[in-house]
């Protein structure tokens, strides 16, 4: 009976541990697991105007959908304010390759791509390679997937 009852525990345990990171998956944008800075506190502006990452300052700070967004300049912090959808990654800053598979994954900031102005994040710089040779199948399963995993917020 004793055996049963710690059995009955760890499948319970087990259960709760995957419902918590289920709940902490889909968020609309990907922040990490300790801190709420959107691409880990990169400038999602820079990326565009210096086609580089550039890390964003705790003096240039705004929030958007539920996470914290870092600029390295008052300039890029007022373009993304003022149309946060033309300059915030796709897929809520979650691997691009990674999310054409239905999977919610963390991103290397240094792994980018802008493909006909907006910016895709990926895990790596050879995921990114790979996520390269078709990008247009990958977006459009992608696209599939993101509205489903996350709880996207009225606009």
């Amino acid at each position: 009976m004793k055996r049963f009852a710690l059995i009955s525990r760890v499948i319970a345990l087990f259960a709760l541990l995957v419902s918590s990171a289920t709940v902490l998956a889909d968020d609309p944008i990907e922040t990490g697991t300790f801190n709420n800075k959107a691409i880990y506190g990169y400038d999602t502006v820079a990326y565009f105007t210096q086609d580089k990452a550039v890390e964003g300052s705790d003096e240039f700070m705004t929030s958007w959908r539920g996470a914290d967004w870092y600029f390295s300049s008052q300039e890029h912090m007022d373009l993304f304010v003022g149309n946060p959808t033309q300059y915030a990654p796709q897929y809520g800053g979650y691997c691009a390759y990674a999310m054409s598979d239905g999977r919610l994954v963390g991103v290397d900031e240094e792994a980018f791509t802008i493909l006909d102005g907006k910016l895709y994040l990926n895990y790596s710089k050879s995921v990114m390679k790979e996520w390269r040779t078709n990008t247009a199948q990958f977006i459009q399963e992608a696209d599939q997937h993101y509205p489903k995993l996350v709880d996207l917020p009225a606009e």
